[in-house]
């Protein structure tokens, strides 16, 4: 059996209050659906359900999650991600994806030429970066995610076509 596919949906902050709660910054479009997912997963695999949840502001909630009581036990959790099963989360919008969507799909050009595949998104404080992982090496470039330089993503038919800025691709 696979395990399911988990996309980082926030990350636990520190404690609030002495009864167990904790702030929670999410990566969700509502931070109040933290709840609708379903037992949220800890990097160790330990599984915490949401128990309550209040919006604290906009991207950040204080939750309870069930078993965990105290404040002590609330700070044991400071700085965990907070994973949800792929398929637990909702359809994107049309130009819009889950970055776990696009990890390992092929890039090709569009001449069809194959360049590696998808390693991760990153966004260092700018824009977001396409980081691929360049076909036969171990190298990685980044290239800038934007409809310009990554004009197709066909997540079902497995590939992203780039058209790289000139000098993207060299070693340095």
């Amino acid at each position: 059996m696979t395990s399911p596919r988990l996309v980082q949906i926030g990350v636990v902050g520190a404690a609030h209050g002495v009864r167990g709660e904790a702030r929670v910054k999410t990566f969700t479009d509502d931070p109040l659906s933290l709840s609708v997912y379903g037992p949220l997963s800890l990097p160790d695999g330990r599984k915490l359900a949401v128990a309550s949840l209040r919006l604290l502001k906009d991207d950040m909630v204080v939750a309870r999650f069930k078993g965990v009581d105290t404040r002590e036990a609330a700070e044991a959790l400071a700085r965990q991600p907070l994973y949800a099963p792929r398929e637990a989360l909702p359809e994107p919008d049309e130009d819009e994806f889950y970055h776990a969507d696009l990890i390992g799909l092929r890039v090709e050009t569009a001449a069809g030429d194959i360049l590696g595949s998808v390693s991760a998104l990153q966004n260092f404080g700018a824009d977001d970066l396409l980081e691929v992982r360049l076909e036969g090496s171990r190298r990685t470039v980044y290239l800038p995610f934007t409809k310009a330089v990554v004009p197709t993503i066909d997540v079902a038919g497995g590939r992203v076509v780039v058209d790289p800025p000139e000098g993207a691709l060299d070693e340095k």
